[in-house]
Order: structure tokens, then sequence, then C-alpha cells
């Protein structure tokens, strides 16, 4: 028996109803649009992303803050010192004030905020152009080493092992001790600041050339490549217009992940006094000259130190939360 169909006549001037409804529209998602919607459900994601704008933000308009509002991490505030506690700030905290809300350092009287504002410049620099450095030739020497295979890949391989080889830390005091002082580049870069980035970058890319050739030697056997070699596509067009876009998720997960560690090495250089050099301003700089007032003055120690935390922190739950985006297997 068959179902009858509504045959109500349409009211005069509406259209005839139709006898069955079609099928509903099905609203489709790209994956971009599916990894934003898994990242703002994690909260923690979220707000390591926030604070990371906020510290982004921050560094890039250092300088026009400063002026803005009359801050200077060189400045001399002696008055605010007192000679009587061996040069200690006067007051509770450090010093803590309106015209000064992290208070100012011991035996100079710099300020503080000032100068954290002025070392998460430094911070970043350091980290972003490392990262930038050794994404850049971890992902074309790996991307060509999982592609072609054979020699090729047991060449670049064999590359990679002695780089790691390497002892990083050890490389990067002697090169930092060596060539401290002097310019480089524009508006007077300082020659250990340029120095820190290529150690740190170019001893790194063996990390990322081991996830990208992962990567591509699983990609390498999908049908789309496949069908590029088929209309005649040679190994450069495949690597950089096929395998590359798809590579895109997982640089950009490692890449979050690897600036918190180059911010930790560049404050761990800084620290042994083979970093940043003074009178510039950087986090692990502050936290060597906290150590001899750490128990007559501890807020002066607890400020760096909670800014290199705070920013790592930031880095690393955006990293986790990107990765739980991107990655296709999670719910």
């Amino acid at each position: 028996m068959t179902t009858p169909t509504d045959t109500t006549p349409a009211a005069p001037g509406e259209p005839a109803a139709s006898a069955s409804a079609g099928p509903a529209a099905i609203e489709g998602r790209s994956l971009g649009r599916i990894a934003w919607l898994r990242f703002r459900r994690d909260k923690a994601a979220v707000a390591g992303g926030v604070v990371v704008i906020l510290l982004v933000l921050l560094a890039v308009l250092a300088k026009p803050i400063e002026s803005a509002f009359g801050l200077s991490p060189d400045a001399l505030h002696q008055d605010l010192l007192d000679p009587d506690l061996g040069s200690l700030p006067t007051g509770s905290f450090g010093g803590m004030s309106l015209s000064h809300p992290l208070g100012v350092d011991p035996l100079q009287g710099r300020d503080l905020l000032s100068r954290i504002i002025e070392g998460s410049w430094v911070s970043l620099l350091v980290a972003f152009g490392a990262t930038v450095l050794s994404n850049t030739i971890g992902t074309v020497l790996g991307v060509m080493a999982g592609y072609y295979g054979g020699w090729v890949d047991t060449v670049i391989s064999r590359v990679m092992d002695t780089f790691l080889a390497f002892p990083l830390l050890l490389f990067a005091i002697s090169i930092s001790a060596s060539l401290q002082g002097g310019a480089f580049g524009l508006h007077g870069l300082p020659l250990h600041l340029a120095v820190l980035i290529f150690v740190i970058g170019f001893f790194n890319w063996p990390y990322m050339g081991r996830i990208v050739r992962g990567q591509t030697l699983s990609l390498r056997e999908r049908e789309f490549v496949f069908a590029a070699r088929s209309l005649g596509a040679r190994g450069p067009f495949i690597l950089f217009k096929e395998l590359l876009p798809n590579l895109v998720g997982p640089i950009l997960v490692y890449s979050t992940l690897l600036i918190p560690t180059n911010i930790l090495f560049e404050a761990a250089l800084s620290f042994l006094g083979v970093g940043i050099q003074p009178p510039q301003a950087s986090w692990g700089g502050m936290l060597n000259d906290a150590i001899k007032y750490y128990q007559v003055d501890p807020e002066y120690m607890v400020v760096p130190g909670l800014a290199i935390f705070v920013t790592v922190l930031a880095f690393n739950l955006l990293g986790d939360g990107l990765r739980d985006a991107l990655d296709p297997r999670s719910n």
C-alpha cells in the first residue's frame, strides 16, 4: 500500500506545495574551519594564544610604548635608591609605585617595566629569527629527502645526524663569547644578537628536517602525487606545489613548540653572560644580575623569571592546542 500524498490545493496567489520535501542542504566545512572549531573549544589554547598575541604586540610596539609613557630601560633613578642599604630600592616590593609599577633594579635604579618590555623584544626576535632559519633549512632538506629517497635521503639523513652530534650549548657559548661587542646590520643591531639567531637556528634545523621527512614519506604515496606525476609534473613542482602545502600543519605546530625552546636557550646564554650583552636588556641577563640580591630584593628575580615562565607556558599551550586542532584523528 502506498502512502497517500497531500494534494490540498494551494491558496490563490501562492505557489503549489511540493508533494515531497527535497533533501536538506548540507553545510560543508573546510579543513581550516574544522581546525578552528576544535581550537576554539580548547580554552587553555585560546588563553595561550591571547597571551602570545599580547606579547608579540608588546615586543613590536616596545619603542612607541616607551616613548608614549616616558619609559626608558637605561634611565637611572638614583634618587629611588637607599645608599645606607647598599643602593637597594626604597619602599616595599622593590620600590613599586605608580611611576614604576614593577619597581627599579638595585644599584642603578633602572625601571623594571621598561626593561621587561625591552627584553620581550630581544627574546622574541631571537626566538622567531632562529625558528624561521631552522624551519626554512629543515623544511627544504626534509621534503627533498622524503620525496627523492635513495642516495639523496641517505646523504641528507647523515648530515642531520652530524648536526645533531654537535654540543649546541657549548658551541653557542664559545662562538658568542668570541664575538661579543660590535655592531651589525641596520640600526646598529649587536653582532652577538645576530650570532645568537644564526647559531640557534642553524644547528636546530635537523629536528624540523626529520619531522618533514617523515611526513613526506607518507604523502608521496598519496593519490594527488600520482595524479600530478601522470600529468607530467616534475620534482620541484611536486615538492613546492603539492607536498609543501600539505606540510603547513606539522610545520606550524612544531614552530609554536620550538619558539619557547629558543626563548629558554637565549635566556640561558644571557644568564651565563655569553648571550645578550649589557646595556641591552634581556630576561636572562636580568636574572643573572638578580642573583646577588635574591635575599634582600627577591622581587628583582621574580619579575624576569615570571616573564619567562608566562611566555614559555603560553607558547606551549598554543602549540598543544594547534596540534590537537590540526590532527585529523582527534575528536
